[in-house]
């Protein structure tokens, strides 16, 4: 009987320390994929410094903000003075739901590998996109240009 019971104790521990892990997993892959964006940017006003890929929960970064379940769902980069590349990684932030930044992307024809296809942001970007001011230059992808955009000149 005592062991039958170090046995559930054992398991229920065992299942506890699972969870726990694969919530630590799932926090550290959109820790890295911030972490990828910040590497391929400029920023010379070192406004991502809280941008620290050995936290384990990305949504005590500035400019970063999270569900109730620790995921990821919104970036705000505005005015930040940030130029560099959009990196794939961001496809990785499933819970992504508005991304705002004044960026300088270099180039534009980068975004060919950029993809939101598994991110709930993937319905406003093809729908409704600001583009104003951005100074794109170079052919727009024909999947953007069926979009409804926001142009300024």
């Amino acid at each position: 009987m005592v062991a039958q019971n170090s046995r559930r104790e054992l398991l229920a521990a065992s299942l506890i320390l699972t969870l726990a892990l694969i919530r630590l997993t799932e926090a550290n892959s959109e820790g890295d994929a911030l972490h990828a964006l910040r590497r391929s940017l400029s920023d010379p006003d070192n406004v991502l410094q809280s941008w620290d890929p050995t936290l384990v929960n990305p949504c005590t970064w500035f400019h970063v903000t999270c569900n109730q379940h620790h995921q990821v769902t919104r970036l705000d980069l505005g005015n930040s003075n940030l130029s560099g590349h959009l990196v794939p990684e961001l496809g990785k932030l499933e819970h992504l739901q508005y991304l705002y930044g004044i960026i300088t992307l270099l180039p534009f024809d980068y975004l060919k590998t950029f993809t939101l296809s598994v991110t709930h942001i993937t319905f406003c970007f093809e729908s409704y996109s600001e583009l104003y001011k951005n100074e794109i230059q170079g052919t727009i992808p024909s999947k953007l240009g069926k979009s409804h955009l926001l142009w300024e000149n």
